[in-house]
């Protein structure tokens, strides 16, 4: 990706939202894991080790819990979302970055949040960061249905659909996001990606089990950073 794609105004800005706009770890990834468990323990009737093990492998195998829970066990998405995003006291756990702020005030194109989050969820931590007029729109979870299916991230069908629908050709678009498989298949369908470091603690789903792993650059990554100023 050339460095002025970063300062056109033509560009078209996906921000994935947990761990890349804000602390998801400390605000609400441990609450939606153990919620998460306890929907797989009730709903399917199994025992917690097993529960976890079906989370973990559903999450290595598609990207989202969630799509297995779907195609392997008849779970509803909407149902599920809601009983494990209920998170009382969300808003106050919420914390990111003054500088994040305005540097998205003054980075140039579209901006628009992309994530694997609810709806409801993510309107919540937006306004908590007080970023809502800064984005043009956000695509949560519930806008990737694809042929009567769920596809969100990372499904390199849903990223050419997204690209798309904002009228745009996928190399206008920069995804900065936390989650490599996910920069890794919006690169594949020719979109810019920034990995973004700087929330990535020991207990990030994404990088947790190879600390080693943050610094290197695959090859499918165009910049690595660990603030969004330096996107300036």
């Amino acid at each position: 990706m050339a460095r002025g794609r970063l300062h056109d105004s033509q560009t078209v800005w996906l921000f994935d939202l947990d761990d890349t706009l804000h602390d998801a770890n400390s605000a609400s990834m441990r609450e939606i894991r153990s919620a998460m468990g306890e929907y797989i323990v009730r709903e399917l009737g199994v025992s917690e080790a097993e529960s976890n093990a079906l989370r973990t492998r559903y999450w290595l195998r598609y990207g989202a819990t969630l799509l297995g829970l779907v195609r392997h066990h008849g779970v509803k998405a909407a149902h599920f979302l809601h009983h494990t995003h209920v998170l009382p006291g969300l808003e106050n756990r919420v914390r990111g970055h003054a500088a994040d702020l305005a540097t998205l005030k003054r980075l140039p194109g579209r901006k628009f949040i992309l994530t694997n989050a609810p709806a409801a969820y993510a309107g919540r931590v937006i306004d908590a960061l007080g970023m809502r007029s800064l984005f043009e729109g956000m695509f949560c979870i519930e806008d990737m249905h694809m042929f009567g299916e769920l596809r969100p991230k990372p499904d390199a069908r849903m990223f050419r659909a997204m690209a798309a629908r904002l009228g745009v050709h996928p190399s206008r678009c920069v995804l900065v996001e936390d989650t490599l498989m996910h920069q890794k298949a919006a690169r594949a369908v020719g979109m810019g990606t920034v990995w973004m470091q700087g929330w990535l603690g020991m207990e990030s789903t994404a990088q947790a089990h190879r600390p080693g792993r943050l610094r290197r650059r695959p090859a499918y990554v165009d910049w690595r950073v660990r603030r969004l100023r330096q996107l300036l």
